[in-house]
């Protein structure tokens, strides 16, 4: 089991498909976890992400929350014109292990939601960074993000955690 999980965690870390075709992967770098953590993106320390692209920023869960949450089965999300609060809860994670909540690393209104997730919650664990997105939000305080983890201090704070 314990092999099992450590081979998908490195496949997935590695991008490794049995498609054959492999997309151009964004820079990353993999903790001694083997936990996926993307460069360019923001964390915060309860483990989300923003990517902010100007005038609308993606955000979702870690690599490495959805490996401790296991298999996600269900994913409860807001709608769009929503407002969302930094450190706010926004919706919530159902896994086969626990029910978490999932909070906004900034502030402003949700533009859009993944749809993809209410019928295939398992996209957070198979595709955390591109398929598995949660919201898209218009930032109401772009200077929020100067306060979220970079990808070395966010492996970092995972390392340490995990440690404990």
């Amino acid at each position: 089991m314990a092999l099992r999980l450590w081979a998908s965690s490195a496949a997935n870390a590695l991008k490794i498909s049995s498609s054959g075709a492999r997309a151009a992967a964004p820079a990353y770098s993999i903790s001694r976890y083997f936990s996926t953590v993307l460069d360019g993106l923001k964390y915060t320390s309860s483990h989300e992400w923003v990517k902010n692209d100007g005038s609308v920023a993606t955000i979702g869960i870690s690599d490495h929350a959805q490996g401790h949450l296991g298999e996600v089965v269900f994913v409860e999300l807001p709608e769009a014109g929503t407002k969302v609060s930094q450190g706010g809860a926004f919706g919530n994670v159902e896994s086969v292990k626990a029910t978490s909540d999932v909070n906004s690393p900034i502030s402003g209104e949700v533009v859009e939601v993944n749809a993809k997730l209410s019928e295939t919650p398992g996209l957070i664990n198979s595709s955390p960074y591109e398929d598995g997105w949660m919201i898209k939000v218009k930032p109401s305080s772009p200077t929020e993000l100067d306060a979220l983890l970079d990808s070395a201090k966010y492996t970092k704070h995972c390392e340490e955690e995990d440690a404990h």
